[in-house]
C-alpha cells in the first residue's frame, strides 16, 4: 500500500499547526484597579449630578442659617471633580467666593498638616512615635502614674492632658504669643492614665507642632510650607499670621450673620493646633495626596507605608463606634470608611472627609458664626446620595435591651474637660442624664445641643443603641459589669463620657446650689426691707454693741457671696468671647472676682459671730433661724469654692 498520500499529508497538517501556533501570541491583560463597588439606588459621582444637588443645598442653606459664603471641593479618582464657591467673600465689595483664591480659616483640620509633618519626620528617623516626648522638648512635661507622654497619644488625643482654652486666640498681632510661646506658658495637668481616656487636645497638637520646630530646626510654618504645601503647590495656603501682603486680599471676610460688619482676621497661638488659611482647591492638592499613597502631581509628601500606617491605624474606645486613626479620626456612616477632620473657629466651620476605599475627597468651609447644621447636612446627605447604606431589615428588639440599658441610666460628664481650674464649672453645667423609657429605650439629651430635644436609643447589638430617629449610635465601654464610658458616633474618636461620681453629680450640687443662692438674695434685700418697716414704724433697732455689728457684717457677707455667684456666671457667660481673643480684660475680671471670694469666705465668720449672738439671746426664734441659715449658706460655699476651684492662685485654664 503507497503511504505516500498519508504522509504528505500528516506534512501539511503539520505545518499548518506549527504556523498556527507561531501566530498565537498569549498577552496578560494589563492590571486594571478592582471595581468599585456602586450601592444599589446610589447615584453616579459626576461633576454634573454633584454640581447640580450642590446647587440646590448650599443657596439655600446658606440663606436659612444666615451666611454669608462657602466652598465646597470634591476629588475623585486623582483629580478635582468639581470646585465651587457659593456666596461672597467680602459683602461689601460684593466679592464672590472664588473656590481657587478665597482663602478660609480651616481650624483644626490644621492639625492634619501637623499629624503628615510629624510623620515626615518619622520617616527619617528624627522621631519615634513612641518615645518620651520630652527626648525632643526643652521643657518637661510631667509624668502620670510613672508614664510619659508620646506622640501617638498626642497624634490619637489620649495623652491626658485636661482642656486648655487660656490665650488659644489673640485678640491683636501685639498679643500674638505663638505655638512655641503658648505651649511653655502653661502644661495643663494630665487628669488621665495616658493612652487610655480619649480627650480632645488643642494643646497636644501644639505640643506636636512645637517639636517638630525643635527637631527640624525650622519655624514651623517655615517647615509646613517648605515640606507639604510649596511641593503640592497649594500656592493658596499658609499657617502664616497675619497673612502676607500677597495672600491678605484673598482672605474671606468673617461675618457673624449675613446682615452683620465683617470681622478682624482671627489670630491662633496655637498655631500648630488651627491656624492654616486656605482655598477649596489648595485643600483639594492636600486631599489628592492622600488619596493618593501620599503623592499628588510627582511630589511625595509621605511614603505609601506611612500614610497606610496613619490611616489602618485603630483605637476604638467604644466597640461598634468609629476609631481613632493616626492623626485622622474615622467619621464612617453607611459601611464606608471615612476618615478626616473637622475645624472650628469663631466665624468659620469646615469639614475634610477621605473615603479611601472610593478615591473620594470632600471639603467644605462655611463663614459664619454658626452652620446652623449645614456642614453635617452636606456631609450626611453626599455620602447618603452616593454610598447609600444598604437596606436594613427591622430586628426585633433584644432581650438584653432593658437590663443593658439600665446600666446606663445615670449622669455623665465630657472626657474634654478641665479638672484644676474654675473651668470645672463646665463640668457641673454641661452633665448629660441618661434615662430609661417603660420600652427599654434609652432617653438622652441632644447631644449635640443639650438644649435641645430629649433623643430616644433602641438597642441593636450588645451596648449599641441607634437612634430612634436617624441613624447615630450610642455605645457603652463595659468591663466587669460596669460602665466605663459612653459615647455617640460624631465624636467617639476623640471624647468620651464618664459615669459622674456621686459628689460631683448635679443631680444636688445644682438644687444646693440654687438654695444658697436663693438664702443670700433674702438676707441681703430683707435687710434694707427690715429697715424701712422699723423707720416707717418708728421703732428703733433691737441690736445693740457686737450683736449690732456682727448682724451689718453678716449682711455684707451675703452681698458678697452673690457678688461672687453673679461674678463667675459672668465669666462663664463671656467665656467664648475670651477663647476667641475678644475680651482682653477677661483675666483682669478674674483676679476681681477672686479677692470677692476671698472676703467672701473670711465674711463666713461674721455669719457666725451673727449666729452666736443670735442664739445668745432668749426668744427671736425668726432671727435665729434666719442667722443658721445664713452660715449655713456660707460654709456650703466652701463646698463649690473647693470642688470647682474659684480661688486659684494661678490665671491658668
Amino acid at each position: 500500500m503507497n503511504r505516500l498520500p498519508q504522509f504528505v499529508l500528516c506534512l501539511l497538517l503539520s505545518m499548518f499547526v506549527t504556523a498556527a501556533t507561531a501566530q498565537i501570541e498569549i498577552r496578560p491583560l494589563a492590571e486594571q484597579a478592582p471595581p468599585k463597588p456602586v450601592p444599589l439606588g446610589a447615584h453616579q459621582l459626576t461633576a454634573d449630578d454633584a454640581g447640580a444637588w450642590l446647587d440646590g443645598l448650599m443657596p439655600y442653606g446658606l440663606a436659612k442659617n444666615d451666611l454669608v459664603g462657602a466652598v465646597v471641593v470634591v476629588v475623585k479618582d486623582g483629580q478635582v471633580l468639581l470646585a465651587k464657591g457659593y456666596g461672597h467673600a467680602d459683602v461689601a465689595t460684593g466679592q464672590p467666593v472664588d473656590p481657587a483664591t478665597t482663602l478660609f480659616r480651616v481650624g483644626s483640620i490644621s492639625k492634619l498638616f501637623t499629624w503628615t509633618a510629624v510623620m515626615q519626620l518619622v520617616e527619617q528617623g528624627k522621631l519615634d512615635l513612641d518615645a518620651d516626648v520630652n527626648r525632643y522638648l526643652d521643657f518637661r512635661i510631667p509624668p502620670r502614674d510613672g508614664q510619659p507622654v508620646t506622640l501617638r497619644e498626642l497624634m490619637t488625643h489620649t495623652p491626658g492632658f485636661e482642656e486648655t482654652i487660656r490665650n488659644l486666640f489673640a485678640s491683636d498681632a501685639q498679643h500674638l504669643l505663638g505655638n512655641a510661646a503658648w505651649v511653655k506658658e502653661w502644661v495643663p495637668g494630665r487628669i488621665y492614665p495616658p493612652g487610655l481616656v480619649p480627650a480632645y487636645s488643642n494643646y497636644g497638637a501644639a505640643l506636636a507642632g512645637y517639636i517638630v520646630q525643635r527637631v527640624s530646626g525650622q519655624p514651623f510654618d517655615d517647615y509646613v510650607e517648605g515640606h507639604i504645601l510649596q511641593p503640592l503647590g497649594m500656592q493658596y495656603a499658609t499657617f502664616r499670621q497675619p497673612l502676607p501682603a500677597a495672600l491678605a486680599p484673598h482672605m474671606a471676610k468673617g461675618y457673624a450673620q449675613a446682615g452683620a460688619p465683617a470681622k478682624s482676621f482671627e489670630l491662633v497661638n496655637a498655631a500648630a493646633a488651627g491656624a492654616l488659611s486656605a482655598s477649596g482647591e489648595a485643600m483639594a492638592r492636600f486631599m489628592l495626596a492622600q488619596l493618593q499613597n501620599g503623592s499628588y502631581n510627582g511630589a511625595q509628601i509621605l511614603a505609601p507605608a506611612t500614610l497606610r500606617e496613619m490611616f489602618d491605624y485603630r483605637r476604638a474606645a467604644v466597640p461598634g463606634l468609629p476609631a481613632m486613626a493616626l492623626g485622622f479620626y474615622h467619621m464612617d456612616r453607611n459601611g464606608q470608611d471615612i476618615l478626616g477632620h473637622a475645624g472650628d473657629t469663631q466665624w468659620f466651620h469646615s469639614e475634610l472627609a477621605l473615603f479611601p476605599q472610593q478615591g473620594v475627597g470632600v471639603f467644605v468651609a462655611i463663614d459664619g458664626a454658626g452652620n446652623g447644621g449645614l456642614r453635617k447636612q452636606l456631609l450626611d446627605g453626599f455620602t447618603d446620595r452616593y454610598f447609600p447604606a444598604p437596606p436594613e431589615v427591622a430586628q426585633p428588639a433584644l432581650a438584653s435591651a432593658r437590663k443593658d440599658g439600665a446600666l446606663l441610666v445615670g449622669r455623665y460628664a465630657n472626657s474634654r474637660a478641665s479638672a484644676s481650674n474654675f473651668m470645672a464649672m463646665l463640668g457641673l453645667f454641661s452633665q448629660v442624664r441618661v434615662e430609661q423609657a417603660a420600652n427599654g429605650e434609652l432617653v438622652t439629651p441632644d447631644f449635640h445641643n443639650l438644649a435641645g430635644q430629649p433623643r430616644h436609643w433602641r438597642e441593636v447589638a450588645p451596648f449599641l443603641w441607634r437612634a430612634a430617629d436617624g441613624h447615630e449610635l450610642l455605645g457603652a465601654r463595659v468591663e466587669q459589669g460596669r460602665v466605663r464610658w459612653i459615647s455617640i458616633d460624631a465624636v467617639s474618636p476623640v471624647m468620651v463620657f464618664l459615669p459622674v461620681p456621686a459628689w460631683r453629680s448635679a443631680a444636688w450640687n445644682l438644687p444646693l446650689l440654687a438654695i444658697i443662692v436663693l438664702v443670700f438674695a433674702l438676707a441681703a434685700l430683707l435687710w434694707p426691707v427690715a429697715a424701712l418697716v422699723r423707720r416707717a414704724c418708728g421703732k428703733p433697732f433691737a441690736l445693740t454693741g457686737r450683736a449690732r455689728l456682727w448682724y451689718r457684717l453678716s449682711r455684707v457677707a451675703a452681698i458678697l457671696q452673690l457678688l461672687l455667684c453673679a461674678g463667675w456666671a459672668g465669666v462663664l457667660a463671656r467665656l467664648d468671647a475670651n477663647v476667641a481673643g475678644m475680651d482682653s480684660g477677661f483675666d483682669g475680671r478674674l483676679r476681681l472676682i477672686q479677692l470677692v471670694g476671698v472676703l467672701a469666705v473670711l465674711g463666713i465668720a461674721a455669719a457666725a459671730m451673727n449666729a452666736w449672738h443670735a442664739w445668745r439671746v432668749p426668744g427671736g426664734w425668726w432671727r435665729k433661724l434666719n442667722s443658721v441659715a445664713l452660715l449655713v449658706a456660707c460654709l456650703a460655699t466652701l463646698w463649690f469654692v473647693a470642688s470647682l476651684h474659684l480661688l486659684g492662685l494661678h490665671l491658668n485654664y
